[in-house]
Protein backbone atom coordinates (compact mmCIF):
# COMPACT_ATOMS: atom_id res chain seq x y z
CA UNK A 1 0.00 0.00 0.00
CA UNK A 2 2.83 2.39 0.79
CA UNK A 3 4.36 1.81 -2.61
CA UNK A 4 1.03 2.44 -4.30
CA UNK A 5 0.64 5.69 -2.41
CA UNK A 6 4.09 6.87 -3.43
CA UNK A 7 3.40 6.10 -7.10
CA UNK A 8 0.12 7.99 -6.97
CA UNK A 9 1.88 10.95 -5.36
CA UNK A 10 4.38 11.01 -8.27
CA UNK A 11 1.62 11.26 -10.86
CA UNK A 12 0.97 14.73 -12.25
CA UNK A 13 -2.01 16.44 -10.65
CA UNK A 14 -4.96 17.63 -12.64
CA UNK A 15 -5.35 21.19 -13.83
CA UNK A 16 -7.89 21.88 -11.09
CA UNK A 17 -5.28 21.33 -8.44
CA UNK A 18 -3.04 24.15 -9.66
CA UNK A 19 -5.36 26.51 -11.52
CA UNK A 20 -4.20 30.09 -11.95
CA UNK A 21 -7.77 31.48 -11.41
CA UNK A 22 -9.18 32.47 -8.05
CA UNK A 23 -12.24 30.54 -6.81
CA UNK A 24 -15.69 32.05 -7.24
CA UNK A 25 -17.66 33.88 -4.48
CA UNK A 26 -14.59 34.96 -2.59
CA UNK A 27 -13.50 31.49 -1.71
CA UNK A 28 -10.16 31.42 -0.01
CA UNK A 29 -7.06 30.73 -2.00
CA UNK A 30 -5.38 27.46 -1.04
CA UNK A 31 -1.86 27.74 0.21
CA UNK A 32 0.93 26.75 -2.22
CA UNK A 33 2.53 23.37 -1.61
CA UNK A 34 6.15 23.19 -0.57
CA UNK A 35 8.77 23.54 -3.29
CA UNK A 36 9.67 19.85 -3.27
CA UNK A 37 6.01 18.83 -3.62
CA UNK A 38 5.21 21.06 -6.62
CA UNK A 39 3.77 19.18 -9.64
CA UNK A 40 6.13 18.38 -12.55
CA UNK A 41 5.74 18.43 -16.36
CA UNK A 42 4.53 15.39 -18.27
CA UNK A 43 7.80 15.53 -20.29
CA UNK A 44 10.03 15.33 -17.24
CA UNK A 45 12.42 12.36 -17.19
CA UNK A 46 11.13 9.80 -14.72
CA UNK A 47 13.18 9.08 -11.66
CA UNK A 48 15.42 6.05 -11.93
CA UNK A 49 15.98 6.39 -15.71
CA UNK A 50 19.69 6.71 -16.45
CA UNK A 51 20.76 8.63 -19.58
CA UNK A 52 24.47 8.85 -20.44
CA UNK A 53 25.67 12.45 -20.43
CA UNK A 54 26.52 14.00 -23.84
CA UNK A 55 30.23 14.68 -24.42
CA UNK A 56 31.15 18.29 -23.98
CA UNK A 57 32.62 20.34 -26.89
CA UNK A 58 32.67 17.40 -29.30
CA UNK A 59 31.09 17.48 -32.76
CA UNK A 60 30.39 14.42 -34.86
CA UNK A 61 29.67 13.97 -38.56
CA UNK A 62 27.22 11.63 -40.20
CA UNK A 63 29.94 10.66 -42.69
CA UNK A 64 32.54 9.79 -40.07
CA UNK A 65 33.52 6.08 -40.23
CA UNK A 66 33.31 3.92 -37.10
CA UNK A 67 36.36 3.84 -34.82
CA UNK A 68 37.09 0.24 -35.81
CA UNK A 69 37.10 0.98 -39.57
CA UNK A 70 40.41 0.58 -41.39
CA UNK A 71 40.52 1.52 -45.06
CA UNK A 72 43.49 -0.75 -45.83
CA UNK A 73 41.85 -3.80 -44.28
CA UNK A 74 38.35 -3.18 -45.61
CA UNK A 75 37.15 -6.09 -47.72
CA UNK A 76 35.62 -5.59 -51.13
CA UNK A 77 31.87 -5.96 -51.25
CA UNK A 78 29.03 -6.17 -53.73
CA UNK A 79 26.78 -3.07 -53.46
CA UNK A 80 22.97 -3.39 -53.42
CA UNK A 81 22.58 -2.32 -57.05
CA UNK A 82 24.22 -5.53 -58.16
CA UNK A 83 27.75 -4.62 -59.32
CA UNK A 84 29.72 -7.88 -59.18
CA UNK A 85 32.80 -8.30 -57.09
CA UNK A 86 36.02 -7.61 -58.98
CA UNK A 87 38.16 -10.73 -59.25
CA UNK A 88 41.64 -10.47 -60.72
CA UNK A 89 44.19 -13.16 -61.36
CA UNK A 90 47.85 -12.46 -60.77
CA UNK A 91 48.77 -14.48 -63.86
CA UNK A 92 47.21 -11.81 -66.10
CA UNK A 93 49.46 -9.05 -67.51
CA UNK A 94 49.53 -5.97 -65.34
CA UNK A 95 48.09 -3.92 -68.23
CA UNK A 96 44.89 -6.00 -68.24
CA UNK A 97 44.58 -5.94 -64.46
CA UNK A 98 45.04 -2.18 -64.24
CA UNK A 99 42.57 -1.53 -67.07
CA UNK A 100 40.01 -3.60 -65.21
CA UNK A 101 40.65 -1.59 -62.04
CA UNK A 102 40.29 1.71 -63.87
CA UNK A 103 36.89 0.65 -65.25
CA UNK A 104 35.71 -0.25 -61.74
CA UNK A 105 34.14 2.33 -59.37
CA UNK A 106 36.35 3.43 -56.49
CA UNK A 107 34.10 1.85 -53.86
CA UNK A 108 34.25 -1.55 -55.57
CA UNK A 109 38.00 -1.78 -56.08
CA UNK A 110 39.81 -4.35 -53.94
CA UNK A 111 42.31 -3.01 -51.45
CA UNK A 112 45.83 -2.66 -52.89
CA UNK A 113 48.43 -5.26 -52.07
CA UNK A 114 51.70 -3.38 -51.87
CA UNK A 115 54.38 -5.30 -53.76
CA UNK A 116 57.17 -2.92 -52.72
CA UNK A 117 58.15 -2.72 -49.05
CA UNK A 118 58.86 0.56 -47.28
CA UNK A 119 61.62 1.00 -44.77
CA UNK A 120 59.60 3.61 -42.95
CA UNK A 121 56.91 2.14 -40.70
CA UNK A 122 54.63 5.11 -41.30
CA UNK A 123 54.06 4.06 -44.92
CA UNK A 124 55.19 5.37 -48.29
CA UNK A 125 55.99 9.03 -48.86
CA UNK A 126 52.84 10.03 -50.70
CA UNK A 127 54.24 13.14 -52.46
CA UNK A 128 57.26 11.21 -53.77
CA UNK A 129 55.14 8.31 -55.02
CA UNK A 130 52.82 10.72 -56.84
CA UNK A 131 55.80 12.58 -58.33
CA UNK A 132 57.37 9.32 -59.55
CA UNK A 133 54.03 8.30 -61.05
CA UNK A 134 53.67 11.57 -62.93
CA UNK A 135 57.22 11.38 -64.31
CA UNK A 136 56.59 7.86 -65.62
CA UNK A 137 53.30 8.95 -67.17
CA UNK A 138 55.01 11.95 -68.78
CA UNK A 139 57.54 9.73 -70.60
CA UNK A 140 54.80 7.39 -71.81
CA UNK A 141 52.52 10.17 -73.06
CA UNK A 142 55.40 12.03 -74.73
CA UNK A 143 56.38 8.81 -76.49
CA UNK A 144 52.96 8.51 -78.16
CA UNK A 145 51.28 6.00 -75.82
CA UNK A 146 47.48 6.04 -75.61
CA UNK A 147 45.75 7.76 -72.70
CA UNK A 148 44.26 4.53 -71.34
CA UNK A 149 47.62 2.77 -71.25
CA UNK A 150 49.23 5.80 -69.56
CA UNK A 151 46.56 5.77 -66.85
CA UNK A 152 47.00 2.02 -66.39
CA UNK A 153 50.76 2.43 -65.89
CA UNK A 154 50.26 5.28 -63.40
CA UNK A 155 47.67 3.26 -61.51
CA UNK A 156 50.03 0.25 -61.37
CA UNK A 157 52.80 2.33 -59.78
CA UNK A 158 50.58 3.79 -57.05
CA UNK A 159 49.09 0.41 -56.13
CA UNK A 160 52.53 -1.20 -56.06
CA UNK A 161 53.56 1.25 -53.34
CA UNK A 162 50.34 0.71 -51.38
CA UNK A 163 48.38 3.88 -52.15
CA UNK A 164 44.62 3.37 -52.14
CA UNK A 165 41.93 5.65 -53.65
CA UNK A 166 44.12 7.03 -56.44
CA UNK A 167 42.58 8.52 -59.55
CA UNK A 168 44.90 9.32 -62.50
CA UNK A 169 43.71 11.65 -65.22
CA UNK A 170 45.41 12.07 -68.62
CA UNK A 171 44.77 14.65 -71.30
CA UNK A 172 46.82 15.63 -74.33
CA UNK A 173 49.30 17.86 -72.48
CA UNK A 174 48.39 17.50 -68.78
CA UNK A 175 48.75 14.65 -66.31
CA UNK A 176 47.23 14.73 -62.84
CA UNK A 177 46.68 12.23 -60.05
CA UNK A 178 44.66 12.50 -56.86
CA UNK A 179 45.09 10.42 -53.70
CA UNK A 180 42.67 10.44 -50.76
CA UNK A 181 44.23 8.89 -47.63
CA UNK A 182 40.86 8.11 -46.01
CA UNK A 183 37.21 9.00 -46.25
CA UNK A 184 37.60 12.01 -43.95
CA UNK A 185 41.03 13.31 -45.00
CA UNK A 186 41.58 15.90 -47.69
CA UNK A 187 42.83 14.53 -51.03
CA UNK A 188 46.37 15.15 -52.24
CA UNK A 189 46.57 16.17 -55.91
CA UNK A 190 49.62 16.61 -58.13
CA UNK A 191 49.92 17.47 -61.82
CA UNK A 192 52.55 17.68 -64.53
CA UNK A 193 52.58 19.25 -67.99
CA UNK A 194 54.04 17.51 -71.04
CA UNK A 195 56.09 20.18 -72.83
CA UNK A 196 58.01 18.18 -75.41
CA UNK A 197 57.19 15.09 -77.44
CA UNK A 198 59.53 12.72 -79.18
CA UNK A 199 59.37 9.38 -80.93
CA UNK A 200 61.64 6.89 -79.19
CA UNK A 201 60.15 3.44 -78.73
CA UNK A 202 63.34 2.18 -77.08
CA UNK A 203 62.75 4.61 -74.23
CA UNK A 204 59.07 3.62 -74.20
CA UNK A 205 60.00 -0.05 -73.79
CA UNK A 206 62.42 0.82 -70.96
CA UNK A 207 59.68 2.68 -69.09
CA UNK A 208 57.33 -0.29 -69.47
CA UNK A 209 60.05 -2.57 -68.09
CA UNK A 210 60.47 -0.27 -65.09
CA UNK A 211 56.72 -0.32 -64.41
CA UNK A 212 56.71 -4.10 -64.70
CA UNK A 213 59.59 -4.35 -62.19
CA UNK A 214 57.81 -2.03 -59.75
CA UNK A 215 54.63 -4.10 -59.91
CA UNK A 216 56.44 -7.44 -59.58
CA UNK A 217 56.50 -9.24 -56.25
CA UNK A 218 59.82 -10.91 -57.04
CA UNK A 219 61.78 -7.67 -57.58
CA UNK A 220 62.33 -5.09 -54.85
CA UNK A 221 62.37 -1.57 -56.27
CA UNK A 222 62.52 1.19 -53.68
CA UNK A 223 61.59 4.77 -54.46
CA UNK A 224 65.26 5.74 -54.71
CA UNK A 225 65.97 2.90 -57.13
CA UNK A 226 62.92 3.79 -59.21
CA UNK A 227 64.07 7.43 -59.45
CA UNK A 228 67.56 6.26 -60.39
CA UNK A 229 66.20 3.98 -63.11
CA UNK A 230 64.02 6.76 -64.47
CA UNK A 231 67.00 9.11 -64.64
CA UNK A 232 69.00 6.50 -66.57
CA UNK A 233 66.15 6.12 -69.05
CA UNK A 234 66.12 9.87 -69.64
CA UNK A 235 69.89 9.99 -70.15
CA UNK A 236 70.01 7.10 -72.61
CA UNK A 237 70.85 8.08 -76.15
CA UNK A 238 68.80 7.07 -79.17
CA UNK A 239 69.81 3.67 -80.56
CA UNK A 240 70.35 4.96 -84.12
CA UNK A 241 72.49 7.92 -85.25
CA UNK A 242 71.25 10.75 -87.44
CA UNK A 243 72.66 9.36 -90.68
CA UNK A 244 70.85 6.06 -90.05
CA UNK A 245 67.55 7.91 -89.64
CA UNK A 246 68.05 9.82 -92.86
CA UNK A 247 68.93 6.61 -94.70
CA UNK A 248 65.82 4.95 -93.22
CA UNK A 249 63.67 7.80 -94.54
CA UNK A 250 65.12 7.22 -98.01
CA UNK A 251 64.57 3.46 -97.81
CA UNK A 252 60.99 4.01 -96.67
CA UNK A 253 60.19 6.35 -99.57
CA UNK A 254 61.91 4.10 -102.13
CA UNK A 255 60.11 1.01 -100.86
CA UNK A 256 56.76 2.82 -100.95
CA UNK A 257 57.43 3.96 -104.53
CA UNK A 258 58.22 0.36 -105.50
CA UNK A 259 55.06 -0.76 -103.74
CA UNK A 260 52.88 1.30 -106.12
CA UNK A 261 54.62 0.20 -109.31
CA UNK A 262 57.96 2.02 -109.47
CA UNK A 263 61.23 0.64 -110.77
CA UNK A 264 64.89 1.16 -109.93
CA UNK A 265 65.03 4.76 -111.17
CA UNK A 266 61.86 5.59 -109.24
CA UNK A 267 63.32 3.95 -106.11
CA UNK A 268 66.48 6.07 -106.30
CA UNK A 269 64.60 9.30 -107.05
CA UNK A 270 62.10 8.77 -104.23
CA UNK A 271 64.90 7.91 -101.79
CA UNK A 272 66.89 11.03 -102.70
CA UNK A 273 63.83 13.27 -102.40
CA UNK A 274 62.90 11.84 -99.01
CA UNK A 275 66.44 12.16 -97.64
CA UNK A 276 66.65 15.77 -98.84
CA UNK A 277 63.29 16.51 -97.24
CA UNK A 278 64.38 14.88 -94.00
CA UNK A 279 67.53 17.01 -93.79
CA UNK A 280 65.52 20.13 -94.62
CA UNK A 281 63.06 19.33 -91.83
CA UNK A 282 65.94 18.81 -89.38
CA UNK A 283 67.30 22.22 -90.39
CA UNK A 284 63.94 23.86 -89.70
CA UNK A 285 63.69 22.08 -86.36
CA UNK A 286 67.15 23.31 -85.38
CA UNK A 287 66.01 26.89 -86.07
CA UNK A 288 63.03 26.48 -83.75
CA UNK A 289 60.27 26.44 -86.40
CA UNK A 290 57.02 24.67 -85.41
CA UNK A 291 56.34 21.17 -86.66
CA UNK A 292 53.77 22.48 -89.14
CA UNK A 293 56.48 24.29 -91.14
CA UNK A 294 58.79 21.30 -90.82
CA UNK A 295 56.25 19.15 -92.65
CA UNK A 296 55.85 21.79 -95.35
CA UNK A 297 59.61 21.77 -95.91
CA UNK A 298 59.82 17.96 -95.86
CA UNK A 299 57.00 17.55 -98.42
CA UNK A 300 58.49 19.84 -101.06
CA UNK A 301 61.67 17.92 -102.17
CA UNK A 302 59.88 14.60 -103.03
CA UNK A 303 57.25 16.51 -105.00
CA UNK A 304 59.97 18.53 -106.77
CA UNK A 305 61.80 15.30 -107.63
CA UNK A 306 58.62 13.89 -109.18
CA UNK A 307 58.02 17.06 -111.20
CA UNK A 308 61.64 17.00 -112.45
CA UNK A 309 61.31 13.36 -113.59
CA UNK A 310 58.06 14.23 -115.34
CA UNK A 311 59.73 17.13 -117.18
CA UNK A 312 62.57 14.85 -118.31
CA UNK A 313 59.96 12.50 -119.82
CA UNK A 314 61.96 9.34 -119.11
CA UNK A 315 60.44 6.15 -120.53
CA UNK A 316 58.84 3.68 -118.09
CA UNK A 317 59.41 6.05 -115.17
CA UNK A 318 56.33 7.03 -113.15
CA UNK A 319 56.67 10.43 -111.56
CA UNK A 320 53.56 9.89 -109.46
CA UNK A 321 55.23 6.92 -107.74
CA UNK A 322 58.09 9.19 -106.64
CA UNK A 323 55.71 11.68 -105.02
CA UNK A 324 53.64 8.88 -103.50
CA UNK A 325 56.75 7.38 -101.89
CA UNK A 326 57.59 10.73 -100.33
CA UNK A 327 54.07 11.01 -98.92
CA UNK A 328 54.33 7.56 -97.31
CA UNK A 329 57.26 8.83 -95.28
CA UNK A 330 55.33 11.89 -94.08
CA UNK A 331 51.79 10.72 -93.28
CA UNK A 332 51.46 10.78 -89.44
CA UNK A 333 50.12 7.26 -89.02
CA UNK A 334 51.32 6.95 -85.43
CA UNK A 335 49.39 10.01 -84.22
CA UNK A 336 46.32 8.96 -86.20
CA UNK A 337 46.18 5.49 -84.65
CA UNK A 338 46.69 6.91 -81.15
CA UNK A 339 43.96 9.54 -81.67
CA UNK A 340 41.35 7.06 -82.89
CA UNK A 341 42.28 4.62 -80.12
CA UNK A 342 41.73 7.30 -77.47
CA UNK A 343 38.35 8.13 -78.97
CA UNK A 344 37.24 4.49 -79.04
CA UNK A 345 38.26 3.97 -75.40
CA UNK A 346 36.38 7.05 -74.14
CA UNK A 347 39.13 9.69 -73.86
CA UNK A 348 37.45 12.21 -76.12
CA UNK A 349 39.40 15.32 -75.15
CA UNK A 350 42.75 13.65 -75.82
CA UNK A 351 41.40 12.07 -79.01
CA UNK A 352 40.17 15.42 -80.31
CA UNK A 353 43.55 17.03 -79.59
CA UNK A 354 45.47 14.22 -81.31
CA UNK A 355 43.24 14.29 -84.38
CA UNK A 356 43.56 18.08 -84.54
CA UNK A 357 47.33 17.61 -84.49
CA UNK A 358 47.03 15.12 -87.36
CA UNK A 359 44.91 17.63 -89.25
CA UNK A 360 47.52 20.36 -88.91
CA UNK A 361 50.30 18.05 -90.07
CA UNK A 362 48.27 16.85 -93.07
CA UNK A 363 47.52 20.46 -94.02
CA UNK A 364 51.26 21.15 -93.89
CA UNK A 365 51.91 18.22 -96.24
CA UNK A 366 49.15 19.44 -98.57
CA UNK A 367 50.59 22.95 -98.72
CA UNK A 368 54.10 21.69 -99.46
CA UNK A 369 53.01 19.27 -102.19
CA UNK A 370 50.46 21.62 -103.78
CA UNK A 371 53.01 24.41 -104.02
CA UNK A 372 55.28 22.23 -106.11
CA UNK A 373 52.45 20.67 -108.11
CA UNK A 374 51.10 24.09 -109.09
CA UNK A 375 54.57 24.94 -110.36
CA UNK A 376 54.69 21.65 -112.29
CA UNK A 377 51.29 22.31 -113.89
CA UNK A 378 52.49 25.77 -114.99
CA UNK A 379 55.54 24.14 -116.57
CA UNK A 380 53.30 21.62 -118.41
CA UNK A 381 54.74 18.64 -116.57
CA UNK A 382 53.07 15.38 -117.56
CA UNK A 383 51.54 14.69 -114.15
CA UNK A 384 48.80 12.18 -114.79
CA UNK A 385 47.41 9.46 -112.51
CA UNK A 386 48.95 6.53 -114.37
CA UNK A 387 49.01 4.09 -111.45
CA UNK A 388 46.25 2.48 -109.46
CA UNK A 389 46.07 2.48 -105.72
CA UNK A 390 48.01 -0.42 -104.23
CA UNK A 391 48.42 -2.20 -107.56
CA UNK A 392 49.61 -5.78 -107.02
CA UNK A 393 50.91 -6.85 -110.42
CA UNK A 394 54.26 -7.92 -108.88
CA UNK A 395 53.34 -9.71 -105.65
CA UNK A 396 56.81 -10.99 -104.70
CA UNK A 397 58.54 -7.66 -105.26
CA UNK A 398 55.77 -5.81 -103.43
CA UNK A 399 55.89 -8.14 -100.43
CA UNK A 400 59.64 -7.51 -100.15
CA UNK A 401 59.03 -3.77 -100.57
CA UNK A 402 56.39 -3.84 -97.82
CA UNK A 403 58.80 -5.59 -95.46
CA UNK A 404 61.57 -3.10 -96.29
CA UNK A 405 59.12 -0.25 -95.65
CA UNK A 406 58.22 -1.65 -92.22
CA UNK A 407 61.92 -2.10 -91.43
CA UNK A 408 62.71 1.52 -92.31
CA UNK A 409 59.69 2.74 -90.36
CA UNK A 410 60.86 0.81 -87.28
CA UNK A 411 64.26 2.49 -87.47
CA UNK A 412 62.63 5.92 -87.76
CA UNK A 413 60.58 5.16 -84.65
CA UNK A 414 63.81 4.34 -82.71
CA UNK A 415 62.70 0.81 -81.86
CA UNK A 416 64.81 -1.75 -80.08
CA UNK A 417 66.85 -3.92 -82.39
CA UNK A 418 65.21 -7.05 -80.98
CA UNK A 419 61.77 -5.89 -82.20
CA UNK A 420 62.75 -4.80 -85.72
CA UNK A 421 62.63 -8.30 -87.23
CA UNK A 422 59.23 -9.08 -85.68
CA UNK A 423 57.62 -5.87 -86.89
CA UNK A 424 59.14 -6.40 -90.36
CA UNK A 425 57.47 -9.80 -90.61
CA UNK A 426 54.22 -8.33 -89.28
CA UNK A 427 54.28 -5.70 -92.04
CA UNK A 428 54.81 -8.37 -94.69
CA UNK A 429 51.88 -10.39 -93.37
CA UNK A 430 49.69 -7.29 -93.41
CA UNK A 431 50.47 -6.66 -97.08
CA UNK A 432 49.80 -10.30 -98.00
CA UNK A 433 46.39 -10.14 -96.32
CA UNK A 434 45.59 -6.86 -98.04
CA UNK A 435 46.60 -8.20 -101.47
CA UNK A 436 44.62 -11.41 -100.97
CA UNK A 437 41.44 -9.51 -100.09
CA UNK A 438 41.70 -6.50 -102.41
CA UNK A 439 43.24 -8.12 -105.50
CA UNK A 440 42.38 -11.80 -105.38
CA UNK A 441 39.06 -11.32 -103.61
CA UNK A 442 38.08 -8.19 -105.58
CA UNK A 443 36.74 -6.50 -102.45
CA UNK A 444 36.82 -2.88 -101.39
CA UNK A 445 40.28 -1.45 -100.55
CA UNK A 446 38.81 0.04 -97.38
CA UNK A 447 37.56 -3.35 -96.15
CA UNK A 448 40.86 -5.00 -97.11
CA UNK A 449 42.81 -2.30 -95.25
CA UNK A 450 40.67 -2.71 -92.13
CA UNK A 451 41.12 -6.50 -92.15
CA UNK A 452 44.89 -6.26 -92.60
CA UNK A 453 45.15 -3.61 -89.88
CA UNK A 454 43.07 -5.76 -87.54
CA UNK A 455 45.50 -8.63 -88.03
CA UNK A 456 48.39 -6.26 -87.32
CA UNK A 457 46.72 -5.15 -84.09
CA UNK A 458 46.05 -8.76 -83.06
CA UNK A 459 49.64 -9.86 -83.64
CA UNK A 460 50.97 -6.73 -81.96
CA UNK A 461 48.83 -7.36 -78.89
CA UNK A 462 49.98 -10.99 -78.76
CA UNK A 463 53.63 -9.96 -78.88
CA UNK A 464 53.17 -7.23 -76.28
CA UNK A 465 51.41 -9.63 -73.89
CA UNK A 466 54.16 -12.19 -74.38
CA UNK A 467 56.85 -9.63 -73.51
CA UNK A 468 54.76 -7.56 -71.04
CA UNK A 469 55.55 -4.45 -73.08
CA UNK A 470 53.76 -1.79 -75.07
CA UNK A 471 52.00 -2.82 -78.28
CA UNK A 472 53.08 0.30 -80.18
CA UNK A 473 56.52 -0.99 -81.30
CA UNK A 474 54.87 -4.05 -82.83
CA UNK A 475 52.00 -2.22 -84.51
CA UNK A 476 52.94 1.26 -85.70
CA UNK A 477 55.68 0.30 -88.16
CA UNK A 478 53.71 -2.68 -89.47
CA UNK A 479 50.87 -0.47 -90.72
CA UNK A 480 53.28 1.53 -92.90
CA UNK A 481 52.49 -0.38 -96.14
CA UNK A 482 48.76 0.28 -95.63
CA UNK A 483 48.99 4.08 -95.38
CA UNK A 484 46.97 5.94 -98.04
CA UNK A 485 49.83 7.62 -99.90
CA UNK A 486 48.45 7.07 -103.42
CA UNK A 487 44.97 8.41 -102.64
CA UNK A 488 46.48 11.47 -100.99
CA UNK A 489 48.72 12.22 -103.97
CA UNK A 490 46.00 11.78 -106.60
CA UNK A 491 43.62 13.95 -104.61
CA UNK A 492 46.20 16.74 -104.38
CA UNK A 493 47.03 16.40 -108.08
CA UNK A 494 43.38 16.74 -109.06
CA UNK A 495 43.06 19.85 -106.90
CA UNK A 496 46.15 21.32 -108.54
CA UNK A 497 44.55 20.66 -111.96
CA UNK A 498 41.27 22.35 -110.85
CA UNK A 499 39.41 19.03 -110.61
CA UNK A 500 38.00 19.83 -107.18
CA UNK A 501 35.20 17.26 -107.08
CA UNK A 502 37.42 14.36 -108.05
CA UNK A 503 40.20 15.60 -105.80
CA UNK A 504 37.96 15.84 -102.76
CA UNK A 505 36.64 12.35 -103.51
CA UNK A 506 40.20 11.00 -103.53
CA UNK A 507 41.04 12.79 -100.27
CA UNK A 508 37.86 11.40 -98.72
CA UNK A 509 38.98 7.93 -99.77
CA UNK A 510 42.35 8.56 -98.18
CA UNK A 511 40.62 9.61 -94.94
CA UNK A 512 38.46 6.46 -95.04
CA UNK A 513 41.57 4.30 -95.47
CA UNK A 514 43.28 6.05 -92.56
CA UNK A 515 40.28 5.53 -90.29
CA UNK A 516 40.05 1.89 -91.39
CA UNK A 517 43.69 1.41 -90.35
CA UNK A 518 43.15 3.00 -86.94
CA UNK A 519 39.90 1.17 -86.19
CA UNK A 520 41.30 -2.15 -87.42
CA UNK A 521 44.37 -1.85 -85.18
CA UNK A 522 42.22 -1.06 -82.16
CA UNK A 523 39.74 -3.83 -82.92
CA UNK A 524 42.53 -6.39 -83.24
CA UNK A 525 43.86 -5.44 -79.81
CA UNK A 526 40.38 -5.61 -78.27
CA UNK A 527 39.79 -9.07 -79.73
CA UNK A 528 43.05 -10.25 -78.20
CA UNK A 529 41.94 -9.06 -74.76
CA UNK A 530 38.44 -10.44 -75.23
CA UNK A 531 39.14 -14.02 -76.27
CA UNK A 532 42.64 -14.85 -75.09
CA UNK A 533 42.78 -16.92 -71.93
CA UNK A 534 45.49 -16.26 -69.39
CA UNK A 535 47.12 -19.40 -67.90
CA UNK A 536 45.66 -20.11 -64.48
CA UNK A 537 42.50 -18.06 -65.03
CA UNK A 538 39.04 -19.56 -65.28
CA UNK A 539 37.91 -17.24 -68.05
CA UNK A 540 39.44 -14.77 -70.49
CA UNK A 541 40.71 -11.66 -68.77
CA UNK A 542 39.13 -8.49 -70.11
CA UNK A 543 38.09 -5.15 -68.79
CA UNK A 544 34.89 -3.23 -68.29
CA UNK A 545 33.77 -1.09 -71.17
CA UNK A 546 33.98 2.68 -70.95
CA UNK A 547 30.67 3.96 -69.57
CA UNK A 548 31.00 7.64 -70.27
CA UNK A 549 28.16 8.32 -72.68
CA UNK A 550 25.33 5.81 -72.25
CA UNK A 551 24.49 3.31 -69.56
CA UNK A 552 24.98 0.04 -71.44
Amino acid sequence: MADTTEEEDRKPQSDEAHSAFAPVDGAGTPSAPPEDEQPTSEFTIPQGLRIPPAPEDQESSAFKPPPSYDARQAAAFTPPEGIPLVRLTKEAPWQDRMRTMLRTPVADRPAPEATQKNDDETGPAVPRVLDLTLRIGELLLAGGEGAEDVEAAMFAVTRAYGLDRCEPNVTFTLLSISHQPSLVDDPVTASRTVRRRGTDYTRLAAVYQLVDDIGSEDIDVSLEEAYRGLAEIRRNRHPYPGWALTSAAGLLAGSAATLVGGGVVVFIAAALGAMLGDRLAWLCAGRGLPEFYQFIAAAMPPAAMGVAISLLDLPDVRASAVITGGLFALIPGRALVAGVQDGLTGYYITAAARLLEVGYLVVGIVIGVLTVLYLGVRLDAGLNPETTIHASSRPVIQILAAMALSLAFAVLLQQERSTVLLVTLNGGVAWVVYGAIASAGRLSPVAATAAAAGLVGLFGQLLSRYRFASALPYVTAAIGPLLPGSSTYFGLLDIAQNELNHGLAQLSKAAALALAIAIGVNLGGELARLFLKVPGAESPVGRRAAKRTRGF
